[in-house]
């Protein structure tokens, strides 16, 4: 009788913790996942102040600066949704970098190299941000949908993060051919 007691109540504590755990691991999950997205907000408006440098430096065609800035600015605030704008970014950033003979027409020019290394670093860094953000996102997404949370309603009342999917391949290239070659 008494050892069925306390039986009964080491497997209730036990239960116990392991819900407490469980709850606590999604509310840092949920943490983690609200600083990933600061930290891509933060990248992207990098990446985006960077690539107004490169459109109003003087150093590009008055077409292709045209094109960058429009596209910059639909990033600040704009009507269309942020992936969406900052897809338009990507794909201008693509255009000038892959016009023929872009890099060769830019060596020289005072400050060209540098700005340009820094726009690739941006874009760089937005990649990774936007990956990162992504993983969080899915595992704190998996952690939730667990049976045990999702019965025991362990997220409260915590929004699921949703993904932030963009076109970045111009940085995916780069980096597929970085790490093939």
């Amino acid at each position: 009788m008494i050892t069925d007691i306390i039986a009964i109540v080491a497997g209730a504590l036990f239960v116990g913790v392991y819900v407490s755990w469980r709850a606590g691991r999604i509310d840092r999950l949920h943490a983690r996942v609200d600083i990933a997205r600061a930290a891509l907000d933060v990248t992207l408006l990098r990446r985006s102040s960077v690539a107004q440098e490169l459109a109003t430096s003087g150093l590009l065609d008055p077409a292709t600066s045209l094109l960058l800035a429009a596209a910059v600015l639909g990033t600040r605030g704009g009507e269309r949704p942020r992936d969406l704008a900052e897809s338009d970014l990507t794909r201008a950033l693509r255009a000038a970098f892959s016009q023929p003979g872009f890099r060769v027409s830019l060596s020289g020019k005072e400050g060209a190299d540098e700005l340009l290394a820094e726009v690739e670093e941006a874009t760089h860094q937005v990649f990774v941000a936007r990956k990162f953000y992504n993983n969080l996102a899915a595992a704190t997404r998996a952690a939730r949908g667990r049976p045990l949370a999702r019965i025991l309603h362990l997220s409260g009342r915590a929004q699921a993060p949703v993904f932030f999917e963009m076109d970045d391949s111009l940085i995916a290239d780069k980096a597929s051919a970085a790490l093939s070659g």
